[in-house]
């Protein structure tokens, strides 16, 4: 969406990003731009709301003026698919993930890249499929700056056959080390999507053969403390501004909504 809420940008498999107006009764594009070769994956707005940035399959990352569309920059570097993208808060800095689990740092302004992190825990290489599989799926930051989240999947046995599980891995901001590495027993499956919620928690939507799942984790506890099956495989998700609800998109082409609620206390005998 573009800073006023006016605007929404989509991309997908057709190598196009398309401008819509949300208030049109009968929407109809307004502006079409071929992007990218490929796959466009992942795209993401500036704090300020004047650039887009964009990246997929052809393992770029394009700047675009927001208000016509034109370009602005290409950010080169990404070994394999660009899978999320991520603008830091102080809107001078974007974050790329990849297939590879490499996470890219860049200097917008100068159009170039800062340093680079590596999850390398989300990324799998089966010889004899032939696949590289996994990658950085999703990205995000803490409400205070310090810490950085990436989320994904190992113990990928089987890619094709779609074995593996959820794993979100936790960066200290400035000193690039590992923090703590997030699991969760019983659930098979990839993070498509992880946030920070304002009270400091975990929330990750997580779906493949285990079906849809919400997880849920403290910072300083690997394992998940709360995991919520929904009733079809999941691939989308974000979060309410007022933290209670949370939206999540399904296999099944159906959009659903749950609220977040405190566990009772437990009944006194």
């Amino acid at each position: 969406f573009s800073k006023d809420g006016q605007i929404l940008v989509t991309s997908g498999f057709d190598d196009k990003l398309i401008w819509w107006s949300v208030n049109d009764a009968a929407p109809k594009p307004l502006r079409e731009v071929t992007a990218h070769k490929g796959w466009i994956r992942a795209v993401a707005v500036s704090p300020d709301g004047k650039l887009l940035a964009s990246g997929g399959n052809d393992r770029i990352v394009k700047l675009w003026n927001m208000a016509d569309g034109k370009p602005v920059a290409e950010l080169s570097g990404h070994e394999l698919d660009v899978y999320s993208l991520l603008f830091h808060p102080d809107g001078k800095h974007l974050l790329s993930g990849d297939l590879m689990a490499h996470i890219r740092q860049w200097d917008v302004a100068g159009a170039k890249e800062v340093r680079k992190l590596d999850a390398k825990d989300l990324h799998t290489y089966n010889g004899g499929q032939r696949v590289h599989y996994g990658g950085v799926r999703s990205l995000a930051l803490s409400a205070d700056r310090k810490q950085l989240i990436a989320g994904g999947l190992y113990k990928g046995t089987n890619p094709l056959g779609a074995v593996n599980e959820p794993l979100i891995m936790r960066f200290d901001w400035e000193t690039q080390k590992v923090l703590k590495k997030h699991i969760t027993d019983g659930v098979k499956g990839v993070v498509w999507r992880n946030v920070f919620h304002p009270d400091g928690f975990v929330i990750a939507c997580s779906g493949g053969s285990g079906g849809g799942w919400l997880l849920f984790w403290n910072a300083g506890d690997e394992k998940a403390f709360h995991k919520f099956k929904m009733k079809d495989t999941a691939r989308e998700m974000d979060l309410h501004p007022d933290g209670i609800q949370v939206a999540t998109v399904h296999w099944n082409k159906k959009v659903s909504i749950c609220r977040l609620e405190k566990k009772p206390p437990p009944k006194k005998k």
